[in-house]
């Protein structure tokens, strides 16, 4: 028995598919036959969907075949020419009887192979064929299944699903014009071909239906006409979409302005002392620096609670003072004031003079009773404190 090469399934591209049924397993079987009478051989390819048969008989395999199969004599004709011309008529038989319509008239029959790895007997009134085909691999078998039925079959589903006439109902040359289109359309781009023919989403559910239906499933799919647009964004961990997440952080928040202080300049960082200080410490001094807060933000205040508006163009305090202003948690009540910072020590010996004099002149007017006098202390201003 010859081997299956590439020339006999190109030569089998051609050939239709036949189908029987075995009668006993109720196993259909596809079959393409071809035959030469050129050099008299013939070629049978067999695939029951899942696995691929096939065998090549040259002509003195196919004439010993015949006459085994019908128990004539096994010795050839005394002239060759005789020979050859009856098996070329056999031959031309075999051919006829593997048609589609020749193909109706047999039987089909499964037998113990004897050569090969499937053993078909094909039975017609008043003469017998034995076919005894073997294995091609799992390879092959899976190209020629895809090269000679799953892409025709995907193509000719394509037309009938794009085209509005039925199919059946077209005249035979309408329908070879449709076929060749879609075939020169196909064979360019078989990849956008596939894709179009797949997609839809009438073709792709009714074929899911059909191998649903096929394969016993107890709940249907349904046939859809329109996929629609699913949501394709990452989810976040409450549900929404990280898309509308980012939407939402984006928006502008209505008191994102009032958490945040208007600092101009920050005042510079000096030594504190552990004496308090007054405001009559500070007479004659230079402004001090301020800086402007949120109004949802307090200070905190000793005495008199601050004016609703600070001084925006202040001016530095003195390098010899350091004042600033502490921040109240937003959580406290409005009437919270700021406690003032420790006494600066001075280090110039004209200020020393000069804060001597003082505390004795504030001692005197102690002792004569006239600092009772005075009204309450009010809270000394300071600069604003360095974040």
């Amino acid at each position: 028995m010859e081997s299956f090469t590439e020339d006999h399934s190109k030569a089998l591209l051609a050939k239709e598919w036949l189908v029987k049924v075995d009668s006993q397993t109720s196993t259909p079987y596809l079959f393409k036959f071809s035959c030469s009478s050129v050099d008299l051989t013939a070629c049978i390819l067999v695939t029951d969907t899942k696995t691929v048969w096939a065998e090549v008989l040259t002509s003195n395999q196919f004439a010993r075949r015949w006459r085994m199969c019908n128990r004539l004599s096994i010795s050839p004709l005394p002239n060759a020419d005789d020979e050859d011309c009856w098996r070329d008529r056999h031959l031309t038989l075999l051919g006829r009887a593997h048609s589609l319509g020749g193909f109706l008239g047999l039987a089909l029959e499964l037998d113990k192979p004897t050569f090969g790895d499937l053993a078909l007997v094909l039975e017609c009134n008043n003469w017998k064929w034995r076919w005894e085909p073997a294995f091609l691999g799992p390879k092959v078998s899976a190209e020629i299944i895809s090269k000679h039925l799953i892409m025709p079959l995907i193509s000719v589903n394509h037309l009938a699903f794009s085209s509005s006439d039925v199919l059946g109902d077209l005249a035979p040359g309408d329908l070879e014009k449709a076929t060749d289109k879609v075939g020169r359309t196909a064979r360019r781009t078989v990849d956008t071909h596939i894709r179009n023919a797949l997609s839809k989403p009438r073709v792709a559910t009714t074929l899911r239906r059909m191998t649903a239906m096929f394969n016993f499933l107890p709940e249907l799919p349904a046939i859809i006409t329109d996929a629609g647009n699913p949501d394709l964004r990452v989810p976040t961990a409450d549900g929404i979409s990280s898309h509308e997440t980012k939407a939402r952080d984006l928006e502008p928040k209505p008191h994102d302005h009032d958490m945040e202080p208007l600092q101009e300049s920050t005042p510079p960082k000096m030594p504190q002392q552990e004496d308090s200080a007054t405001e009559s410490e500070t007479e004659g001094a230079a402004p001090k620096q301020r800086i402007l807060l949120a109004p949802s933000h307090q200070l905190r205040f000793s005495g008199q609670p601050p004016s609703t508006s600070l001084s925006k163009d202040a001016s530095p305090a003195l390098p010899g003072h350091s004042r600033s202003w502490t921040e109240a948690p937003a959580s406290e009540s409005d009437s919270s004031l700021l406690r003032p910072n420790k006494k600066i020590k001075h280090s110039e010996g004209s200020d020393d003079d000069d804060s001597e004099e003082e505390r004795k002149r504030r001692a005197a007017a102690i002792k004569s009773g006239a600092a009772a006098k005075r009204g309450t202390r009010q809270p000394l201003k300071r600069g604003g404190k360095r974040f």
